[in-house]
């Protein structure tokens, strides 16, 4: 086999699998395959109880691993009106309960409220740390757990379209027939956010469902798009392990620079790229001030910081050059 493997593996996460077990497959997948030994990390942790895009991040690309943390994400999920749990999924035992159902006008009218830059309260069972401890140890241990209010941001929140095929239940609208007014009320509603770092859709169903005088829990998570990778690059486990056992997972892997969808290039010539893997200072540049990837031909060799003129390496790629 070559060398170690940089660029992305995109992971359609299944539901019950942790975000680092997931870590875990990929890297079972790679020894059981003969490759070499690869640095391997994820962009951004999904719940258990939530599937979807889940970004693995091989080699060079671990590197970049955290800014993919800071990237925004679109989510599909469900809200069961009626009934709130103390995890605010299916996980948890019900809390609360109300005989108040919704209509779509009335949640159509309330989702400006939670659109833009919103306060919100995490949930308990979380990974947030209190006086060091996760917030979810607390809470299964009985005791009380207050977060702080935190800040985020809703850049889009609208109802999803009619049944999607190949989307089972979660596009669906589930309703009843209100015997006082003739109203089709909702037994459940299914929503799609593109969100900030830092928020908690458990949350934001929780409050939507209390700003509409009821309760609700989320039943359905899926993650569509983290940062610039969309479910429709995400590869089930099942074709992962087939992959690597047939034509191999190169056929899979998107390159390093996938991540960087936002980040305009640089180009190097052999002994500025030469200048710059030594980590020295580029003078006299007459790019604009900014963030850029530099690359020499195709091959990544450092993320860079401009500055009125003049190039500084803010993180460097060990990546081979083409020709070796």
């Amino acid at each position: 086999m070559s060398g170690p493997l940089s660029g992305w593996l995109i992971l359609d996460k299944p539901r019950g699998m942790g975000s680092t077990q997931g870590v875990g497959a990929v890297k079972r997948v790679l020894r059981q395959n003969g490759y070499a030994k690869t640095k391997v990390g994820h962009g951004g942790t999904l719940d258990p109880l939530a599937e979807g895009v889940l970004p693995i991040a091989l080699g060079e690309a671990t590197k970049l691993a955290g800014r993919m943390l800071d990237a925004s994400k679109i989510y599909e999920f469900t809200v069961q009106f009626g009934q709130e749990t103390d995890t605010l999924d299916t996980e948890g035992p019900v809390i609360a309960t109300s005989d108040v159902r919704p209509t779509l006008a009335q949640v159509e009218a309330m989702l400006p409220r939670f659109t833009g830059p919103i306060e919100q309260v995490p949930p308990a069972y979380s990974a947030l740390k209190v006086d060091g401890q996760r917030a979810y140890d607390l809470a299964r241990s009985g005791q009380a757990v207050e977060l702080k209010s935190r800040s985020v941001t809703i850049h889009a929140l609208t109802v999803r379209p009619e049944p999607v095929e190949g989307l089972h239940f979660s596009s669906e609208v589930k309703s009843r027939a209100s015997t006082s007014s003739g109203r089709t009320e909702l037994e459940s509603i299914t929503l799609e956010a593109h969100v900030s770092k830092g928020t908690y859709i458990r949350s934001l169903a929780r409050d939507i469902a209390h700003a509409l005088g009821t309760c609700g829990h989320v039943t359905y998570l899926r993650r569509i798009k983290a940062g610039p990778f969309h479910e429709a690059q995400a590869i089930s486990l099942d074709k992962l392990e087939q992959t690597a056992k047939g034509a191999g997972l190169e056929h899979l892997l998107l390159p390093l620079e996938a991540g960087l969808d936002d980040i305009p290039a640089l180009s190097l010539d052999q002994t500025s790229a030469q200048a710059v893997r030594q980590g020295r200072v580029l003078s006299g540049m007459p790019q604009s001030s900014g963030l850029y990837l530099a690359k020499l031909g195709c091959v990544p060799v450092a993320l860079m910081e401009i500055s009125d003129g003049t190039a500084t390496v803010v993180r460097g790629f060990n990546c081979p050059d083409v020709a070796e």
